[in-house]
């Protein structure tokens, strides 16, 4: 009785159903090896090599079966095991298309995903040399930049310069009133 109750499925949501043994162990293959053979094979049927191949092999059927013998051939004008072959071609090969396809939309998903994760990283790194940047301007107003020297300075020469003009101009308006002695003799002391 034990041995029924273990065969019967149980009712009860808290144990595990029981597996069954196949009669005809199933093939295994590696998702990872199929995918890239799939790939491969979406890659050859989309190039140049194997459209040419396929139009050679399709022409060479249609031209055996209208020129050669009555008793050569093989396949008669409708050509319906030709047709069979490339639909056979077809069905298989729409679907390795696809999962080649899908492969290549997970691939460029990881690299979408990888490449916003960059370019957060980016601009988080950009807003904190920014906000650094900032910073340092302000830590620095206080302090005296090499162009605010150079201003400063251009700024003295010239009021030296005019200064200098000026002194000059007196000098020569004065010169006909003084004495011919020299300046330093002039000078209080």
């Amino acid at each position: 009785m034990a041995e029924r109750d273990r065969r019967a499925p149980s009712g009860r949501l808290d144990q595990p159903r029981e597996t069954r043994r196949a009669l005809l162990p199933r093939p295994s293959m590696n998702q990872e090896t199929f995918g890239r053979w799939s790939e491969q094979f979406a890659r050859f049927m989309g190039t140049a090599q194997f459209l040419i191949a396929m139009t050679v092999f399709v022409a060479f059927w249609l031209t055996w079966n209208l020129v050669s013998p009555k008793d050569w051939r093989f396949d008669n004008y409708p050509f319906i095991f030709l047709t069979l072959m490339l639909s056979l071609q077809a069905s298989y090969a729409a679907p390795l298309i696809l999962l080649a396809q899908n492969r290549q939309a997970d691939r460029d998903r990881v690299a979408l995903e990888q490449d916003r994760a960059r370019d957060e990283r980016n601009l988080a790194d950009t807003e904190y040399l920014t906000r650094e940047v900032a910073s340092l301007r302000h830590a620095m107003g206080d302090a005296a930049t090499r162009d605010f020297l150079r201003s400063e300075l251009r700024g003295l020469l010239d009021e030296l310069e005019d200064r200098g003009l000026e002194v000059r101009r007196r000098e020569a308006d004065d010169s006909p009133s003084r004495p011919t002695g020299s300046s330093r003799d002039q000078r209080p002391t």
